[in-house]
């Protein structure tokens, strides 16, 4: 009769609790209110207080107390928690908890829409969505909401994840009631992200081109808030939303730093939505001094028992596996700002296993419930209704058998706003709470591995450090007046050549003995599309100067080690050759291991990608619709056309108290004007080129370089005229139409009228062997030794205005050189060491090693992975994971391949 009263009072309570004031009753109110006292528990207030055997007062919605010893006022509701504890519900500040499947297109053609197709005042860009709100679009999902109720769940924040600029996301409960009650914060952050969604717009198709959308959205809402000209519903909302959270998905430790890098330029302190691999690079993302929401969806093993299909698994795939349940505990031990999020499971069951795994990889408990309690809180702007039980905050808690984190703990009850809803059932003995398969003791597994610098095949152990060396008795190729010296010295100090010559002194360097060996300077590769992630092309329009390849470097590229091999130690990275204004280009150089901005050539000119040809004018391209230009005659005129708005940008720019709006795009094209950045144009036709070199005569342009310049040899005398410099191919020619005339000796022709020649790769593949391209100066046109080197040297060195630091080996430059097994021209010669700013980036000895032990190590990964499948764990099948190798014609759009990873792999 007792529980049948209670019960009875029990629902009365809820009746009011949830009576939407709005709301009109089909019956009669009840205005009675819960009241409820919590006895005999441990009460975790927090993550820093705890009350044993204490108190905990609810009535309604609302905690009244809590404490040891209170005085139970009368009509409240008695339920004796004698060992039990009481925690605060737990949060996830990252969701798509009630919102809508945003319909992503799947059609990998261009569909040729420039403007936004909506209907209204809206930006131009359907990737730019800051209008939309969550909070308009969220419907309660009692199913998934059942699911997180049952980890322990009581608050999460529910975005939505569609477009660059998103719109604000809300705060709600996981309440069964109606929206009405369950929103605690509409508008809780502002959210980004480099995946432009939906949108039907063309652009952007690279994730450069995602970056530069989003920095010319800032400069565009500053503009905006000044001006009077226009209403524009996307950029009205974007301006509200900037003193809210920021929350911005970035998946991967790169982009984590290419989002502080945004928020570095526009003064803002972005929460970062990582995947958690930080573990990877901890020191740099702590440097970004970002806060983190971290999911916990940890890689499960490969099912390796097939030994063909392990052999698909990289070493960094295997490692990852191995390393990734180490990342909270690594983010804690860094004193970085975290919560953890669900985001990412395929099964809300695996969050108390991989949480288990997380404390056993270093975690401690405290700051587990931080992350799960109060941080998240904080993120989203509740933190004065959730997070902790203090007093005048919601009824979210959680009622425990025991501490959360211990192995044996279930979550029995989950109160929402002061509403009951019970997750473990007595009476039939199911627990549906934790669901923990295995005993924590049963989850310790030996030490991790270490980590790689890069986090790659042939990574090592420690980044490698500088060194003082003399290479001794070898044939030095100086590239300068001494000429070749035999059985001559080399000495690095510092990173920089100290001296050359014969019998010098060691000091304290390292003495190397190089006799017999060929030591030239640094291969140094002209045109080169390594080192690039999120797609090369940003093509959807004729002009996309305001890209930028230095967002995108990745400093993970297997492809520097590979040319590191070859002896290359600079390229200048360039966008490809779809639009006649490309991106602009990024100098680096191959300092395997780096961080991405460390691969940089520091005080390097910048330089800019412009195309002429089939490429850019798009008459094949199979895209329904048409981007301009479509004809050769279009393309002179982009070119007309971007220099004439230039001049008339850089007029107004100069105004005092000019209102003009900052266009990236025509910043770039000002510094070409200004001398202040240089062209280096894809060409083949020999009317193509002289039509570029009349149009830059005509508008007071320069043109810096030709790259390709297949038929250079019949404008030779016109590109001398100018002190324009060629980079073109050794022995390419009719691979298509516009190649029909090319000749294997067009650099001897070039070279011989006085143009700085170069030969490039524009291949991964062929810059690992640039001298062999260089030697064959000397099979077609008998170019001398020395002068075909410098093709790959000191030429490219002076068209890239670097060679006062490179290109030579000359006393003071950068100590940027190879040692050769044989002469460097021979296709016998073996880099042996490739040396950059005196550190041996490249060790052929070295290399026999890391192979060894890398093989050992993947060995190791394998047994470990049988063992954790023989135990009971999720497997997966190995895939692997493809090498993208970019040319200039590469076209593709970034986002769709991001939308079919979520697809493969978001299982929320």
């Amino acid at each position: 009769m007792k529980k049948i009263l209670l019960l009875f009072a029990f629902l009365l309570a809820v009746n009011y609790l949830f009576a939407q004031q709005t709301y009109p009753v089909n019956g009669t109110y009840d205005i009675r209110q819960g009241l409820y006292a919590f006895t005999n528990a441990s009460i975790v207030i927090s993550a820093q207080k705890t009350i044993s055997n204490g108190t905990l007062l609810i009535k309604g919605q609302t905690i009244q107390a809590t404490g040891s010893g209170l005085a139970i006022p009368k009509g409240y509701v008695v339920i004796d928690l004698k060992g039990k504890f009481i925690y605060p519900s737990l949060i996830d500040a990252f969701t798509s908890y009630g919102m809508p499947e945003a319909t992503r297109t799947g059609s990998s053609g261009r569909q040729s829409i420039f403007t936004s197709t909506k209907k209204g005042a809206y930006g131009w860009n359907e990737a730019i969505k800051a209008e939309t709100q969550a909070s308009t679009m969220f419907s309660a999902d009692n199913k998934k909401a059942d699911e997180l109720r049952k980890a322990g769940f009581g608050s999460v924040n529910v975005v939505n994840r569609d477009g660059i600029a998103r719109g604000t996301s809300a705060a709600v409960t996981l309440s069964d009631e109606k929206e009405n009650n369950t929103i605690l914060n509409p508008q809780s952050a502002a959210n980004y992200s480099f995946n432009k969604g939906t949108s039907q717009n063309d652009y952007p198709t690279s994730l450069m081109g995602a970056v530069a959308l989003l920095r010319q959205t800032y400069y565009d809402a500053q503009w905006y808030s000044k001006q009077k000209e226009e209403y524009n519903i996307s950029l009205d909302a974007f301006n509200k939303q900037q003193n809210i959270p920021q929350i911005f998905e970035a998946d991967g430790w790169q982009n984590i730093l290419r989002v502080d890098k945004i928020a570095k330029e526009f003064g803002k302190s972005y929460i970062i939505k990582s995947n958690g691999d930080e573990y990877q690079r901890i020191t740099a993302v702590k440097a970004t001094g970002a806060s983190l929401i971290v999911p916990v969806n940890f890689i499960r093993a490969y099912n390796v028992e097939d030994t063909v299909e392990a052999r698909d698994i990289s070493l960094a795939q295997m490692k990852a596996w191995e390393l990734a349940p180490t990342n909270p505990a690594a983010l804690e031990k860094a004193g970085i700002r975290f919560s953890l999020s669900t985001h990412g499971l395929e099964s809300v069951k695996d969050f108390w296993p991989n949480i288990a795994q997380a404390i056993n990889n270093g975690l401690t408990k405290k700051q587990a419930l931080l992350a799960l309690t109060e941080i998240p809180a904080a993120m989203i702007g509740i933190a004065d209704k959730t997070g902790t039980l203090e007093t005048g905050k919601l009824a979210n808690f959680i009622i425990t058998s025991d501490s959360l984190f211990n192995k044996e703990t279930v979550i029995e009850e989950n109160w929402i706003q002061g509403k009951r809803f019970i997750v473990f059932k007595k009476d039939t003995g199911k627990d549906t709470s934790k669901l923990v398969a295995k005993k924590q003791e049963e989850l310790k597994t030996d030490s991790p591995g270490a980590l790689l610098f890069p986090f790659a095949r042939f990574g090592n152990l420690a980044p490698l450090k500088q060194e003082n060396v003399l290479l001794k008795n070898a044939t030095i190729w100086t590239n300068e007046k001494e000429g070749i010296l035999q059985n001559a010295d080399v000495l690095i100090e510092n990173g920089k050549i100290k001296a050359v010559g014969k019998n010098l002194n060691a000091g304290n360097a390292k003495v190397i003995d190089a006799t017999g060996k060929h030591i030239t300077a640094g291969m140094i590769d002209e045109h080169s599309h390594i080192a690039m992630t999120g797609g090369i092309n940003e093509g959807a329009q004729a002009s996309s100067a305001e890209v930028r390849v230095g967002d995108i470097i990745n400093s993970e590229d297997i492809n520097i080690y590979r040319q590191l091999a070859g002896g290359v130690t600079t390229s200048q990275i360039l966008h490809g050759s779809a639009n006649p204004v490309g991106g602009q280009s990024q100098l680096i150089k191959l300092r395997w291991g780096k961080l991405p901005d460390e691969l940089k050539f520091e005080g390097a000119d910048g330089f800019i990608k412009f195309a002429l040809g089939e490429n850019v004018k798009q008459s094949n391209f199979s895209g329904s619709g048409a981007r301009f230009p479509v004809t050769r005659m279009g393309v002179e005129q982009t070119f007309a056309d971007q220099f004439t708005r230039a001049k008339a940008y850089k007029i107004e720019m100069a105004k005092k108290g000019n209102m003009a709006r900052r266009d990236l795009e025509l910043d770039a094209i000002v510094e070409i004007l200004d001398n202040k950045r240089f062209i280096t144009c894809h060409s083949y036709v020999q009317s193509e080129i002289n039509m570029l070199m009349k149009v830059a005569d005509s508008l007071g342009f320069r043109i810096n370089t030709f790259t390709h310049i297949l038929e250079g040899y019949k404008v030779a005398d016109k590109m001398k005229a100018r002190g324009i410099s060629a980079s073109t191919f050794s022995d390419w020619w009719a691979y298509k139409m516009e190649v029909a005339e090319a000749i294997p000796y067009n650099g001897k022709i070039l070279h011989n009228i006085g143009i700085t020649t170069a030969f490039n790769s524009d291949d991964a593949e062929m810059a690992r062997r640039l001298n062999q391209e260089a030697g064959k100066a000397i099979l077609y046109g008998d170019v001398p030794e020395e002068e075909a080197l410098k093709f790959v040297t000191l030429n490219p060195a002076k068209m890239l205005h670097i060679d006062n630091r490179v290109g030579s080996l000359k006393v003071g430059k950068d100590a940027d050189l190879v040692v050769w097994s044989a002469h460097p021209l021979s296709i016998y010669a073996k880099a042996e060491k490739t040396f950059i700013d005196g550190i041996p980036y490249w060790d052929i000895e070295r290399d026999a090693e890391l192979r060894k032990t890398q093989n050992e190590e993947r060995a190791r990964l394998i047994l470990k992975m049988k063992e954790s499948k023989d135990k009971g764990s999720k497997t997966q099948r190995p895939k692997a994971e493809i090498q993208r190798q970019f040319h200039c014609e590469t076209i593709e759009d970034y986002s769709i391949e991001l939308n079919e990873s979520e697809r493969s792999h978001n299982h929320e």
